[in-house]
């Protein structure tokens, strides 16, 4: 079973390629965003499967899904991410996508739930689309790019280097910082962070 995983954070992307190699016995290859997902699929596919991040670089939403459910013909496309919600997961559904993986799901799950898509068949964790608007309600109330900026300010990136990775202008980046502080309570970016990791929002 030929799999491509997509993801701009090589830690994630290289830990689950690990993992399916080796208790799937899968052949993965690798991207780190969905300009060069893209080009694999044309070079290297069709793919049995393509897992996506929802926020690499190139993404731009579901325009991403969209773009690599054409150059796969036919084939599976699935989201990954950390932070997107049940809406965002319902919507991809409902564009193509053969199913949503948060990164919070078990690693033992994955393996099953990639065979499960693989075989044509949809996933989504039962707990997160029951669960995961409910336990996060603050997340509901973020837009996709202020969930962007959000995960860029929980890993000590600067507006710039967030304004880099998502393909924005460094003043669009500050004033989503603004608009995440008021919607989150926090007095600036720092606490905006530290609610973040706090209450698992990402």
């Amino acid at each position: 079973m030929r799999i491509l995983i997509a993801d701009d954070h090589d830690l994630v992307r290289e830990m689950m390629a690990a993992y399916l190699e080796r208790d799937g016995g899968m052949q993965v290859m690798q991207a780190n965003s969905l300009e060069a997902a893209l080009r694999e699929i044309r070079r290297s596919g069709p793919f049995e499967l393509v897992l996506l991040d929802y926020l690499m670089p190139g993404m731009r939403g579901l325009e991403g899904l969209s773009a690599a459910l054409l150059e796969s013909g036919g084939n599976p496309v699935a989201l990954v991410s950390g932070t997107a919600g049940r809406g965002i997961a319902e919507t991809a559904l409902a564009a193509g996508a053969a199913g949503f993986l948060p990164k919070t799901m078990p690693a033992r799950s994955l393996v099953n739930a990639v065979r499960f898509m693989a075989m044509g068949e949809t996933y989504v964790p039962h707990d997160f689309m029951v669960g995961r608007d409910e336990e996060n309600p603050s997340l509901s109330h973020l837009t996709p790019r202020e969930r962007q900026v959000l995960e860029g300010l929980t890993q000590g990136k600067s507006n710039k280097e967030i304004a880099i990775d998502r393909e924005i202008q460094e003043v669009t980046v500050k004033l989503h910082v603004k608009t995440l502080c008021r919607k989150l309570g926090a007095r600036n970016r720092t606490q905006a962070a530290m609610m973040a990791r706090d209450q698992s929002l990402l």
